[in-house]
């Protein structure tokens, strides 16, 4: 391979002669081979876009020449255009606490980039990082990039998932199953009552995440290196929130306390908890649609989960619930992530939190798998379910439970006594109740009606 030799404070570095970056990144890339893995894409290009609006504000402040700042804008744009971008980002997310490695990255992409436009020299430090530190960006770009995500992707797909399953609901009304507590029989519900309870969750899920979000747009931006501002313009952050602003369409604001924007990840953290409770929904959702479909012969088999693929590699004909599954790997892996992120959100020691990489990449992992297995779970399993009406009604009229609804006319001792031998004789509840009451077929049939007890 080619190589170059570039020069930063600490001395010469060799590193690809066709690396955009510089000695700073090539040293990262050195000394930090642990997982192979780079700060997720949507990240990066958050960190573009907030280059981009800190080299307009510093031109609208006069802060840097014209030229300068015009360069650097349009290199970002460039990147930001390029279907390999993250050719020119390899450090590894297990880099130092702050992300300084990966902003000094970015400084020195931008910086080659913009000194073949401005036909000038631009300096990562002194042109592309002007009035900014890794202190304030990184945090800034955690945000950013969350609420980009959310507002794009996860947000709308659990919009989609919450009206699937509404719409389902609204179809399978007139379907009256066997309710379960315990995983054992209780009283009957209409399947779309079922439903409808996910739906609810779901827009819980939404409304929880939403309440977040308003905190999320203020941004540490302007606070540099510790929180007072050190080397940045007092209408720097105002006027950066305002270029990204308009490139975002998102109303982005100054922190009203920079000091606890850089040394905390309270507002990650609280967003992370928010993205538990949506994957304990899921895996609840995903859950109840395995029991359902569970069989086709030994189990409940109140539904039939569309077959998507082969279930075994061994038992011809075997069809497996894929879709569930994998949506309950996800929720188990967000809330895997959400352990790593309050682990990372205590590690504000005095003016700094030192594991922002891991944070913003956990974040914006459980961001996109949610997103993602929403989708298929509300297309690929909700959507396509059928019923097994004769399932359905084979367990219910059997369903020593519905008994309860005799409670205020016979007592709860001698409806126990009819559920009992109704259960033990395998015999249908109203049969065993007519012998054992004095109460009308007509009555009984009035009193158990399945459809009736779930009103």
């Amino acid at each position: 391979m080619a190589t170059r030799r570039d020069r930063d404070s600490m001395g010469e570095v060799e590193l690809p002669a066709e690396a955009l970056y510089g000695a700073q990144t090539q040293r990262a890339v050195n000394n930090f081979p642990i997982s192979g893995k780079t700060l997720p894409e949507a990240f990066i290009r958050a960190l573009l876009m907030a280059k981009a609006a800190a080299a307009k504000a510093n031109a609208s402040l006069k802060l840097l020449p014209a030229d300068i700042a015009a360069a650097i804008a349009e290199a970002a744009e460039q990147l930001l255009a390029d279907e390999q971008l993250m050719r020119h980002f390899p450090v590894d997310i297990f880099q130092t606490g702050s992300g300084t490695s990966t902003n000094m990255n970015a400084n020195e992409v931008l910086a080659t980039l913009a000194s073949e436009i401005a036909l000038q020299r631009v300096h990562a430090n002194d042109h592309v990082n002007y009035g900014q530190s890794s202190n304030d960006i990184i945090p800034s770009c955690i945000h950013i990039s969350a609420v980009v995500a959310l507002q794009a992707k996860l947000l709308p797909a659990l919009q989609h998932l919450k009206e699937v399953i509404e719409h389902k609901a609204a179809s399978v009304d007139h379907h009256i199953k066997t309710g379960r507590t315990h995983l054992m029989d209780a009283m009957p519900v209409r399947l779309s009552q079922s439903l409808l309870s996910w739906a609810t969750q779901v827009s819980q899920n939404i409304e929880m995440i939403q309440l977040v979000v308003p905190k999320l747009l203020t941004l540490a931006q302007g606070g540099t290196a510790v929180g007072t501002g050190i080397n940045a313009d007092k209408q720097f952050a105002a006027e950066f929130n305002n270029q990204l602003s308009l490139m975002t369409g998102l109303a982005f604001s100054p922190a009203d306390n920079f000091f606890s924007h850089i040394s905390s990840q309270d507002l990650a953290v609280s967003l992370s908890g928010q993205l538990k409770m949506t994957a304990v929904t899921m895996m609840k959702i995903a859950n109840d649609l395995r029991w359902m479909n569970s069989g086709p012969l030994a189990g409940i088999a109140e539904i039939q989960l569309e077959a998507l693929q082969p279930g075994s590699s061994i038992m011809p004909g075997k069809v497996n619930p894929v879709i569930p599954e994998a949506a309950a790997m996800v929720a188990a892996q967000v809330i895997g992530n959400d352990a790593a992120i309050t682990v990372g959100g205590q590690a504000g020691n005095f003016e700094l939190n030192v594991m922002l990489p891991m944070i913003a990449d956990n974040l914006l992992s459980s961001i996109g798998l949610l997103a993602n297995a929403s989708e298929l779970l509300a297309d690929k399993a909700i959507a396509t379910f059928t019923v097994n009406e004769q399932q359905l009604q084979k367990t219910l009229a059997r369903n020593p439970i519905l008994v309860t609804a005799l409670n205020p006319v016979i007592g709860y001792s001698k409806a126990a006594e009819i559920a009992k031998k109704a259960y033990q004789q395998g015999r249908d509840i109203v049969d065993v109740a007519e012998e054992e009451t004095e109460l009308s077929r007509q009555q009984l049939m009035g009193l158990l009606d399945p459809a009736k007890l779930t009103q």
